[in-house]
């Protein structure tokens, strides 16, 4: 018996969306529920956050090394390892001007050679948030005078410290970094490490 043929490629899709209901509205984020028309004609309800997206940074330098920061997370009442990353919350911000901001906000470095690493849904069983993730090469430290970012909040007292690549991947696959964002990046950059990052996509290349 063959096996049928698919491409193993993401492709757009929509089912009927029969009613939808918004339940809750903040700052960040919509909580609704929609009706959807399933192939075998029951309609079942979903229920998801709505997300304004997100990007994540990379951070290499020339030692092979990745910069991560470690942030309180509230929902899961952890102290979590990171890369530098944000919402896309600034109305036109193009993807990689929005993470050259979170690496200059949150680590206080800019980089000079900028490339797409992976895109990816955060998790798409309960949020449309999708993420890009991008390698940031170059780098050099800004100088304190030019920074205005004030850190509030979770960022107070954020630590930013330089590993190398080899060992994060290593503290990834032993489940000490938990991170999506910071899990996939960091296996990511690895794995395009392979070919020195030849494969890898312009950081202005479209999201599919």
């Amino acid at each position: 018996m063959s096996t049928p043929e698919f491409e193993v490629r993401d492709i757009p899709e929509e089912w009927k969306v029969v009613s939808s209901a918004e339940h809750f509205s903040g700052h960040v984020i919509t909580v609704v529920t929609d009706a959807v028309l399933m192939r075998d004609q029951e309609v079942v309800e979903r229920d998801y956050v709505v997300h304004p997206g997100s990007v994540a940074v990379v951070a290499l330098d020339d030692a092979g090394r990745v910069l991560m920061i470690r942030q309180y997370r509230h929902p899961v009442r952890r102290l979590l390892w990171e890369l530098p990353a944000g919402l896309r919350d600034v109305e036109g911000e193009a993807l990689q001007a929005g993470a050259a901001r979170e690496l200059a906000e949150e680590a206080g470095y800019r980089a000079e050679t900028w490339h797409t690493l992976v895109d990816a849904f955060t998790s798409p069983g309960m949020t449309d948030e999708r993420t890009r993730i991008f390698l940031a090469r170059d780098l050099s430290p800004i100088p304190e005078g030019e920074l205005d970012f004030v850190h509030r909040h979770e960022e107070v007292d954020m630590p930013v410290v330089w590993i190398p690549l080899s060992d994060a991947v290593r503290r990834a696959l032993a489940g000490m970094i938990h991170n999506s964002q910071a899990v996939a990046g960091i296996l990511a950059a690895y794995a395009a490490s392979a070919d020195g990052f030849a494969s890898l996509r312009p950081a202005e290349a479209p999201e599919a």
